[in-house]
């Protein structure tokens, strides 16, 4: 008689992990595919990066300038689109308009360091 009770309990508890582990995925897939914010920033192209121990990503960081003399501000940014990634490396150093998306709430670094995610990249003559 306990067989039958611990198999219950086990397949109950089984029942409960997958159930969870499909909500997380379900999760992770509408938090990467719907998009909180879309937009563009143009400056600098200062530095790209493909970093990370486990998980490689691809992240950079571009130098907004408002005005002549003014301080610069960073925009940091990922890029999961290796074709994109290519593009943004061969444009370093020179002034780009980046085409971005903004996707808050991802669970880990594993998606990229920060919530803005290049999809497109214009070359500034």
């Amino acid at each position: 008689m306990t067989t039958f009770n611990s198999l219950k309990v086990f397949k109950s508890f089984s029942v409960l992990l997958l159930g969870a582990l499909a909500l997380f995925a379900l999760y992770i897939y509408f938090a990467l595919n719907w998009s909180y914010s879309t937009g563009e920033r143009a400056g600098f192209l200062q530095k790209v990066s493909n970093k990370g121990w486990i998980c490689k990503t691809w992240e950079g960081e571009l130098s907004l300038v408002a005005m002549p003399g003014a301080a610069p501000e960073k925009f940091l940014f990922t890029v999961r689109d290796e074709a994109i990634a290519q593009k943004i490396s061969a444009a370093a150093g020179k002034r780009v308009t980046l085409n971005y998306e903004q996707h808050k709430g991802l669970p880990t670094s594993c998606f990229g360091d920060t919530d803005y995610f290049v999809t497109g990249v214009t070359e500034i003559e």
